[in-house]
């Protein structure tokens, strides 16, 4: 498991709910746009975590 891709993913998650929350509030649409696509790009980098993961338990 990469601890740092770990902790960079969920900054990012964190950053992009911030984000979106920012454009749900002043009411800008590309703000929004923008926080979920940081959201699902920060779900990605735990999946190929979890994947990572997965295939060391299997080679160990």
């Amino acid at each position: 498991m990469g601890l740092q891709d770990r902790v960079k993913a969920a900054a990012k998650n964190v950053e992009g709910k911030i984000q979106e929350t920012v454009g749900d509030v002043t009411g800008n649409q590309k703000q929004q746009i923008e926080g979920k696509a940081k959201q699902a790009e920060a779900q990605v980098q735990n999946t190929v975590e979890d994947v990572k993961d997965e295939v060391k338990k299997i080679v160990d």
